[in-house]
């Protein structure tokens, strides 16, 4: 019996890379941009009304602005994830718009938060979301390190680990932050913020992830 050859990556240096850079930095300045949307200026305000505004704005623009914050980190994430992949094919492309599909709702989800800060749905779903979020692209990392098929072949094998365990990461805390969110939204915050900070603190990752681009750029 026949059997069908799998069709081989798009090799490097092929456009779609670009094209797929392209495609994901639109929909991250786009979902970023609706973001900032949500907060809309007041009209007709009565005298001294605006420090009534303010505290009534004050949860939304926080939310608003960890979000931001949030879209920034997997935006970073998955920017220095494909300077390491090198071709794309046909999964990698579908596994990447799903990403998008995840990054283009976040603004609602931030949104509900932002009107209904102190609802256990709200702050669950919002969790749920980015935790899905998280894992989709950590399993894009997954097939494109997969067997070294679509990353370079002399790839540092701690990079490869290094990336899934902190890709990781957030999906966990955001996992626990949904039970947490049953019994106490502050501690649920706390949480999204305490994430937040581990990815904004640099790791190793950072000096074995630019130890690798520059044995790259020795070899290119």
């Amino acid at each position: 019996m026949e059997t069908r050859e799998q069709k081989p990556a798009i090799p490097r240096g092929a456009p779609g890379n670009e094209r797929i850079a392209a495609l994901s930095d639109g929909v991250f300045s786009i979902a970023i941009t609706l973001l900032v949307l949500e907060l809309a200026v007041p009209e007709h305000l009565p005298d001294g009304g605006m420090w009534a505004y303010f505290s009534q704005l004050l949860p939304k623009f926080a939310s608003t602005m960890v979000a931001f914050i949030v879209l920034g980190v997997y935006w970073i994430g998955h920017h220095n994830m494909f300077k390491h992949i090198k071709r794309h094919d046909r999964v990698l492309m579908w596994l990447n718009i799903l990403f998008l599909m995840f990054v283009a709702m976040m603004p609602f989800f931030a949104g509900l938060v932002g009107e209904y800060g102190d609802d256990t749905l709200a702050l669950a779903s919002y969790a749920f979301w980015l935790m899905l979020t998280g894992l989709v692209l950590d399993t894009i990392w997954w097939h494109a390190s997969k067997n070294k098929h679509l990353v370079d072949p002399d790839i540092d094998p701690d990079l490869v680990f290094f990336v899934h365990r902190r890709v990781l990461i957030a999906p966990v805390l955001y996992l626990v932050s949904i039970g947490v969110a049953f019994f106490s939204p502050l501690i649920t915050k706390l949480i999204f913020v305490a994430i937040i900070v581990i990815y904004v603190v640099p790791s190793s990752l950072d000096q074995i992830h630019h130890k690798q681009l520059s044995v790259q750029e020795d070899v290119d």
